[in-house]
């Protein structure tokens, strides 16, 4: 006989599981008592919402999925927030939540929580586990879902008395038939034709690379692509990190907060390339007004998302990396030069100088010094805020990447996220980048890496205020900063030893990028404290 906890176990292993991160309770207790016994690592992080965001760190950084593990009722809710970011930005995860007994459900015992219910609508599936029987098929279904068609998150619920119960033997499944998921991975033949004939005419083509370019693996074919077609790139956020940022044809980062020259380039093309990318809102703010002078050709594994955000003239429904696959087997193409020669004039045209205050890091110029002195394949993670936007903008990606929450902007995601990815890619340069509003919603997890000697560097911009809001707050509401100026803030450097972290605070540009090479230098966690100007522009 074999136990339903034991059974959990093996579902892990059989799926390469290697690491989980999670916090224990009392109906999660029969799982992590097994997982005991095992070589596969668990990771204690400090709060449940974080063993997601490490999750989807470790996932980014591998391209394999991620695993975090919470108890029941707080324990599960806690996990929502992380759950919800991972949905958003199409991380593979599968979340593990215990669950009060069977017979107990749905009578308010203590630390019941509907959390199938309450995750309902950002997760891809999610199962209750009601035999212990079932487990097998549940775990097999789950990682299969996750990280298939467009990844995601999959939740399995399991009530501890499933945990105990027993079943006579284990066997895994070899295969997955699920009724009605069956993604599409190539794109349809005539579409593709569709898609190089209208490309043929173009005068002032534009590819838009997303998050979906990085997720299928397809960074060096659609590079490939773009190299042999000339076509210029914008990115999306999610999408930074698909052409070096050095290249002539790329022009940066499109939307809101993005470069005035990549938002020229899509206003003024006749074809817009969609790769991989939603274009929300702040991608794009008025797309019913861009597509009525330009055609539009959007490549997605995700049907739901191709015209959902802007009218699309040739749907393709496939993986991206087989789609270009296709294309390159039949383009031939190549963008006009004198396209080519207007957006190098806008990129020199609308280069804006930094804006400098004495006794300040100045935040943009000191990421791009930093690009410089990270080893190849680095990863940076960004917060959300000023700060995700000046890395967005100012870090200069080659080989490494850039992860940050995208799709749900959630504060208090670096340092997790940071947490995983380091623990998947060990020999890597792994920063994270926060304000000092979102490090004091995680500087608990400095005791996770403290406690795991993990080498991550932690680089706080703290201008004393909620940076984003508090801007937002001087354009549009007569300067009157309404709950965003973060009084009385923590020396950070005192927490940072309290955890036994070394650490450094500078206020100029000559300081900082001395102490980064010092932080660099290190085979230990660092966190750097740049004091920055409470009125320094996002962008």
């Amino acid at each position: 006989m074999i136990s339903g906890a034991e059974i959990m176990v093996k579902c892990l292993q059989e799926e390469g599981v290697e690491i989980v991160f999670g916090y224990p309770g009392a109906v999660i207790c029969p799982f992590f008592d097994k997982l005991y016994d095992t070589d596969i690592k668990a990771v204690l992080v400090r709060q449940e919402q974080n063993a997601a965001h490490a999750a989807s760190g470790y996932a980014r950084a591998l391209s394999k999925v991620g695993v975090c593990v919470a108890t029941s009722g707080p324990g599960a809710l806690n996990m929502i927030t992380g759950i919800a970011t991972a949905y958003m930005d199409s991380i593979p995860m599968v979340a593990i939540t215990g669950q009060v007994k069977s017979d107990q459900l749905g009578r308010d015992v203590f630390q019941e929580a509907d959390i199938t219910g309450a995750c309902e609508s950002f997760v891809k599936h999610s199962y209750l586990v009601k035999d212990t029987a079932d487990l097998p098929r549940v775990f097999k279904e789950a990682f299969h879902i996750a990280s298939t068609g467009r990844p995601g998150p999959v939740l399995i619920d399991v009530p501890v008395d499933i945990q105990q119960g027993e079943t006579e033997e284990f066997v895994y499944p070899e295969k997955v038939n699920i009724i009605g998921y069956k993604p599409s991975v190539s794109g349809h033949p005539m579409q593709i034709k569709r898609a190089l004939e209208i490309l043929s005419t173009a005068k002032r083509p534009v590819i838009v690379a997303g998050g979906g370019v990085l997720t299928s693996g397809a960074k060096l074919r659609f590079r490939e692509f773009v190299k042999k077609t000339n076509i210029p790139v914008v990115s999306t956020m999610m999408g930074i990190g698909t052409m070096p940022s050095d290249d002539p044809l790329y022009v940066g980062m499109i939307g809101s907060h993005g470069k005035k020259a990549a938002n020229k380039a899509i206003h003024d093309s006749d074809l817009i390339i969609l790769c991989g990318a939603r274009v929300g809102d702040r991608a794009v703010s008025a797309p019913d007004q861009l597509v009525e002078h330009t055609a539009v050709i959007h490549i997605d594994i995700d049907p739901a998302e191709i015209g959902k955000n802007m009218k699309t003239n040739i749907p393709i429904v496939g993986d991206m990396k087989n789609v270009l696959s296709q294309m390159l087997k039949s383009v031939d193409y190549t963008a006009p030069s004198e396209w080519l020669t207007q957006i190098g004039n806008w990129k020199t045209e609308f280069a804006a100088p930094y804006k400098c205050f004495d006794g300040f890091v100045e935040p943009k110029s000191f990421l791009e010094k930093l690009s410089g002195m990270l080893r190849a394949k680095a990863i940076l993670i960004a917060d959300v805020g000023q700060n995700q936007i000046w890395c967005a903008n100012s870090y200069r990606m080659s080989d490494g990447r850039f992860f940050t929450s995208g799709g749900m902007g959630t504060m208090g995601y670096s340092v997790p996220a940071a947490i995983g990815a380091k623990f998947a890619r060990p020999s890597r340069d792994v920063v994270a980048v926060c304000g000092d509003g979102s490090f004091q919603m995680m500087f608990n997890e400095l005791a996770t890496i403290a406690q795991n000697n993990l080498n991550v560097k932690i680089i706080v911009m703290r201008n004393t205020v909620l940076g984003m809001v508090h801007e937002l707050q001087d354009r549009f509401y007569g300067s009157r900063y309404a709950v965003t100026e973060l009084e009385d803030t923590p020396d950070f450097r005192n927490i940072a030893q309290a955890y036994g972290i070394e650490s450094a605070v500078v206020s100029s540009n000559e300081e900082a990028e001395t102490a980064a090479k010092k932080m660099l230098s290190s085979d230990k966690p660092f966190v750097l404290i740049c004091n920055v100007h409470p009125n320094t522009p996002s962008r």
